[in-house]
């Protein structure tokens, strides 16, 4: 006997998304579906506050919640000059963890969706689905048995990959004394910070009101900074490069992507799915995954009401794909520079275009026009060499 026709493991925003499509007031299925999800305990396997940011135009499902947007984007190359472009009827949108995580679970508790926090130990599948097996906080076992799991505890290690690099970056939320910010523009990449010995780093700045912004640094490498590292170049960018004067920082924020050309399983079990990070809704290229999350959530949603197999395409195509893995390779392989390379493709390419290109929705036309904003020769041999490449194990 079932206790639920799904199991949604993670309360993150693949999580919630996917239990909200599926129990939500305007749901239309053959039959109602009973959805339980499973969330950690306080404590360490919970992640801490984040925020998320995405774009597509304005009027979008999630706009409530929505902290902040911008309709003008801003890239800064090493020599201190801007580029400032508007992306059409794209807007750049923040969502902060908490916000979405209040809002998600209200619109749950509506709807009748059974909610449990858990320690999950094992999925497996069983005759008939799958079942989840853990214990609760007080150490009490718990068993879900469901005919469809939904699994978005990030992996321990991606698999392997013939590269691998780290988007790490630590942020703070700042105030300060005296207008300093333009509400107007984010900052996508400034690359006046410090660069390191291998791969690239550089400031990003979401302006939340005239005094106050996210003011984050982020760098993609092979390896992590500690947290002193952070603040000094944090210390450095927002008081040598931006002149923020005084300011007091009110929160803080931290984290590390994997940008892999790894291979994400579709399907872990007859019965169990991975969903968010763990199915592969990260972009390689990028680090974003909120946009993907909810492509990939909306068309499981779709195949279950329509009462087929919940296996859907994967968050990102295949040519996306592989398109991400030669640009990891040419930078790790320092073939290109990559603040050169990202500078020139916001001068060069529409805004529009290219935040359509970074999200995987541009026709095969339209990807080959942004490859010819790229240095062509060093990314032409970088691709002639990657199927030659062994995929090797995640870690040291």
């Amino acid at each position: 006997m079932r206790d639920a026709d799904v199991v949604v493991i993670g309360g993150g925003a693949a999580g919630l998304s996917l239990a909200r499509r599926l129990t939500g007031p305007r749901v239309q299925t053959r039959r109602r579906l009973t959805v339980a999800l499973v969330d950690a305990p306080q404590g360490a396997l919970r992640p801490g506050p984040r925020t998320w940011c995405y774009w597509e135009a304005a009027g979008g499902e999630y706009d409530g919640v929505v902290r902040a947007d911008w309709d003008r984007l801003r890239v800064t190359g090493r020599d201190g000059r801007a580029v400032v472009a508007r992306p059409g009827s794209l807007r750049y949108k923040m969502i902060r963890s908490r916000d979405f995580e209040t809002w998600a679970g209200a619109e749950l508790a509506r709807s009748g969706c059974r909610r449990l926090e858990a320690v999950v130990e094992s999925v497996r599948d069983v005759p008939g689905g799958a079942e989840v097996c853990g214990h609760d906080a007080h150490g009490a076992p718990v068993r879900l048995p469901a005919r469809w799991v939904f699994d978005s505890r990030p992996p321990g290690q991606s698999g392997p990959a013939r590269t691998t690099l780290l988007q790490h970056f630590r942020g703070w939320f700042v105030r300060t004394s005296r207008p300093a910010f333009d509400p107007d523009i984010a900052d996508l990449m400034d690359f006046r910070t410090p660069q390191p010995p291998h791969g690239l780093a550089f400031g990003y700045v979401l302006p939340l009101g005239p005094r106050e912004a996210l003011v984050e640094y982020t760098e993609f490498s092979r390896t992590v900074l500690d947290d002193d590292a952070y603040d000094r170049v944090l210390g450095h960018y927002a008081t040598e490069v931006l002149g923020l004067g005084d300011f007091e920082v009110t929160a803080v924020e931290q984290g590390v992507i994997a940008m892999t050309d790894a291979r994400f399983p579709r399907r872990t079990g007859r019965s169990v799915f991975p969903i968010g990070v763990a199915g592969g809704a990260t972009r390689p290229a990028t680090g974003y995954s909120f946009a993907a999350a909810q492509r990939h959530t909306r068309a499981i949603a779709a195949a279950l009401a329509h009462g087929r197999t919940p296996l859907v395409p994967a968050p990102h195509g295949a040519r996306a794909l592989a398109m991400d893995a030669v640009l990891l390779r040419a930078l790790d392989s320092q073939r290109v520079d990559g603040a050169a390379l990202f500078t020139r493709l916001f001068e060069t390419v529409p805004a529009e275009r290219l935040l359509r290109f970074l999200d995987g929705r541009t026709n095969a036309l339209e990807d080959f026009a942004v490859g010819l904003r790229t240095p062509v020769r060093p990314m032409l041999r970088t691709a002639l060499e990657l199927p030659f490449l062994s995929r090797r194990p995640a870690g040291p």
